[in-house]
């Protein structure tokens, strides 16, 4: 079964980067521009995993994080921060928010992937 990853980010190269990467990898992808309507989209459609932007129009990412780990349909739902931030304290900021993981920008396609697999192993195709 192919996992669906939502992707919220408000900078288009970023959002074509993770979608493409992850497309290519086999996932199928769903996208927000703000933290609103990752709620939304979070809700309805239950991704297997979110990349979360933080600093973002409407609602910041840590805004999002903290309102889908109080809600009982989406808190289970593993949730990787994308960050230009990369002092010390931002990461323990974006992880008391309730972000299960962390990466900073620019994205490393590598360490994307890896980060992704730590919560999404991949199936073994027996054909």
């Amino acid at each position: 079964m192919t996992k669906v990853i939502l992707i919220v980010d408000d900078d288009p190269v970023s959002l074509k980067l993770a979608r493409d990467v992850l497309q290519a990898n086999g996932y199928l992808t769903i996208e927000a521009s703000n933290g609103k309507q990752a709620l939304e989209l979070a809700k309805a459609n239950k991704p297997a995993l979110i990349l979360m932007d933080i600093r973002m129009p409407v609602m910041d990412g840590l805004e999002a994080t903290r309102h889908l780990k109080k809600d009982a349909t989406t808190r289970d739902i593993p949730t990787i921060a994308l960050t230009a931030s990369a002092m010390k304290h931002d990461e323990e900021r974006m992880r008391q928010a309730g972000c299960d993981g962390y990466l900073t920008k620019p994205l490393d396609i590598q360490q994307l992937l890896k980060e992704i697999a730590k919560y999404l192993p991949r199936e073994i195709n027996h054909e």
